[in-house]
């Protein structure tokens, strides 16, 4: 940049995506010269949900990572139960959810046990409140999230509901 001279550099351009670029491809809505230039070496990685067993290794790791990040010189516990709920839970926003509800735990509990219990049930409260997402009986009060957020998992996990008539 500025120079009048050129300069030979080597890189590498790690890419990732959550689609299926060789079905775009074929679609026309993936440029074929790109993909044959980024397809050199590939990696699929199933999303989280799909590995349910990595949940709790990963758990650990992230409240170690974080742990360290937020200056906690003494790891807390973690309650009984609370890496089997989060091993069952779908994991919309994959390892970064996850990375996210460990560091969010950590705020929430800088002392004693962790729990989890800040991690949204999302299908329990949308059997509990069939009827509405938002409004102060809705489900979106049980998990308290912000119904608009509710409305995003439950539309990204193709989950059925009714309106309120």
């Amino acid at each position: 940049m500025g120079g009048h001279k050129a300069v030979p550099i080597d890189i590498r351009v790690i890419a990732a995506t959550h689609r299926n670029l060789e079905n775009m491809v074929q679609k026309n809505k993936f440029r074929e010269d790109l993909g044959f230039r980024i397809n050199v070496f590939s990696l699929i990685l199933p999303p989280l949900r799909q590995r349910k067993e990595d949940t709790p290794t990963l758990a650990i790791h992230f409240i170690s990572k974080k742990s360290r990040e937020m200056g906690i010189k003494n790891l807390p516990a973690i309650a009984p139960g609370a890496l089997e709920r989060l091993r069952w839970y779908n994991w919309p926003g994959n390892v970064r959810e996850l990375e996210n509800t460990a560091e969010r735990e950590l705020i929430l509990q800088r002392e004693g046990l962790l729990t989890f219990d800040s991690l949204p049930h999302t299908s329990e409260a949308l059997k509990k409140f069939s009827t509405s997402e938002s409004g102060p009986d809705g489900a979106a009060a049980l998990p308290h999230i912000n119904p608009n957020t509710l409305r995003a998992r439950i539309n990204k996990l193709g989950i059925r509901y009714r309106r309120a008539q």
